[in-house]
């Protein structure tokens, strides 16, 4: 079996993400026995008409993207069509804005830091900047990410300095999407959609625990997914 994955982002070999991803997924395929191609698709290059052939659909940190539509049309068809799908740091923060604006009808909700007059700034600047740090993450109880995690508090290395803005957190109530990790302080940090093959977004990015040497559960969660889907 060989697994395609779309690495959704305008890649730059001076973002760290970007460096550490293609060597995170490769210690989850080298772990799961599994061989993996990776293609990076600049979003401003993105064609749905493709994303069909790809097994999975990694956003992935670098934003502002070139394209913002570009990411939010990728992030759209990975949920629509149940294609395992991870968003860390920016990715994150854009699967999140995908979701209110075609799912919930908050069609105005942006990202301020693309558009700082923004009458909903979904995304918005972190009260304090997380770049270069490692934070705890409380996860819920039952959730997928705790359960790939087997834990409910997991400490994540972070760069970014905006965020899903907690003030539209509740607007998610009874959605399919939830947010089910949190910082100490209640930010916002990690959201899944039920009822998705798999459909994980982190404000962290655990693609870093690859310069270490260590295989992450959330990538390998989302490769297993990958070749359920490809099986």
């Amino acid at each position: 079996m060989k697994l395609t994955i779309a690495l959704i982002g305008d890649h730059n070999e001076n973002i760290l993400a970007h460096k550490a991803i293609p060597l995170a997924i490769d210690l989850a395929s080298n772990s799961l026995g599994i061989l993996t191609e990776i293609q990076w698709i600049s979003t401003d290059e993105i064609d749905p008409n493709t994303l069909g052939n790809f097994d999975a659909i990694w956003c992935v940190p670098g934003s502002p993207y070139k394209s913002m539509n570009g990411a939010l049309s990728a992030i759209q068809f990975a949920r629509e069509n149940n294609i395992p799908f991870l968003g860390t740091c920016g990715g994150y923060q854009h699967a999140a804005l995908e979701y209110a604006r075609n799912v919930l009808g908050y069609r105005q909700a942006d990202n301020s830091e693309v558009n700082p007059d923004t009458e909903m700034p979904l995304i918005s600047a972190l009260v304090c900047k997380l770049i270069e740090k490692k934070d705890a993450i409380l996860l819920r109880p039952n959730s997928i990410t705790a359960f790939l995690y087997q834990s409910n508090k997991v400490e994540e290395d972070y760069h970014c300095c905006f965020g899903v803005n907690p003030k539209y957190v509740p607007l998610y109530d009874g959605s399919n999407m939830r947010f089910t990790g949190n910082d100490e302080a209640g930010e916002p940090r990690v959201l899944e959609i039920v009822e998705h093959p798999y459909f994980i977004g982190t404000a962290f990015q655990p693609e870093r625990s690859a310069f270490k040497g260590e295989t992450h559960p959330l990538v390998v969660g989302f490769l297993k997914a990958a070749a359920a889907r490809n099986a």
